[in-house]
């Protein structure tokens, strides 16, 4: 990903409110896709169903127009399928039993931004790919309960990084977590490993999305001959799980929760007011 050297701006609680908006209609796109996805299906479908809830709710997919190396991104999602990490372009390939398909999405309403990943799992998986998965999405429910005011992004990375060494997966280092708002990528970078340094302190107004890429075999990786999917460089599996969230006074808030996902152990959060 591309970040300007801006300094970080922290958002207001009327700001964290259209935030939340964007988050939600994030959400539901992501929730279109679990619904209508299955085996003999392709990527560029997928893409259109993500793409039309955005646009019916009002908003834009804000991961077109994207600069990359080779050309901008022309779609509404990314979509990486078994070895590949991030950055997937969606085509024609037909997804088939067993696979396991991470669809990241983001959705800008009104000049404000969300941005969230799941991996979905196509019926009769292995086991490696199931435990794969919802160690990922562990590792990002650690690095959200992480943030907390007065805690550091260094806190946020050790409490990713522990997760995933702890399974024995690798850590993808090359690709990380990144500030959100008025534009999807904004500093400070959110690493999902630790840097060695101390990091920044968190506090209220922060908007970061935080998304670990674990691998079942090593953290390194490659770019494929399109010049977006990033793929594991050995061949192994990869998942990818993110979620937008919000720094209040009483911890993290969640902006892009799925239709009836419940996180233990986060604040109840009322919408804040104007």
């Amino acid at each position: 990903m591309l970040f300007d050297r801006r300094r970080v701006v922290l958002k207001s609680r009327s700001q964290i409110e259209k935030m939340a908006v964007a988050g939600r209609l994030t959400a539901a796109a992501l929730d279109a896709v679990a619904e209508a996805i299955r085996p003999g299906m392709t990527p560029l479908q997928l893409n259109a169903i993500a793409d039309e809830v955005i646009r019916d709710g009002g908003g834009t997919p804000n991961f077109i127009g994207v600069p990359g190396h080779l050309t901008p991104f022309e779609h509404a999602t990314c979509i990486s399928i078994d070895d590949e990490v991030v950055h997937g372009v969606p085509d024609e390939r037909i997804i088939e039993e067993g696979m396991m398909v991470s669809v990241d999405c983001g959705a800008e309403v009104d000049g404000w931004n969300g941005d969230s990943a799941r991996t979905f799992l196509l019926g009769d998986v292995p086991d490696e790919k199931r435990a794969l998965s919802e160690v990922t999405r562990a590792g990002m429910l650690a690095g959200v309960r992480a943030a907390i005011p007065g805690a550091t992004l260094e806190d946020v990375a050790a409490a990713i990084e522990d997760v995933g060494l702890a399974a024995g997966y690798g850590i993808v280092r090359g690709y990380v977590g990144h500030g959100i708002g008025n534009e999807m990528h904004e500093e400070p970078q959110v690493t999902n490993y630790r840097t060695g340094r101390r990091g920044r302190v968190i506090e209220p107004g922060l908007c970061v999305a935080i998304e670990p890429m674990f691998t079942i075999g090593s953290h390194e990786t490659r770019v494929k001959a399109d010049g977006w999917t990033v793929a594991t460089a050995d061949g192994s599996l990869a998942a990818h799980w993110e979620h937008t969230i919000a720094i209040t006074a009483d911890g993290p808030r969640i902006l892009t929760l799925a239709a009836g996902e419940v996180v233990e152990g986060l604040p109840e959060m009322a919408e804040a007011s104007a």
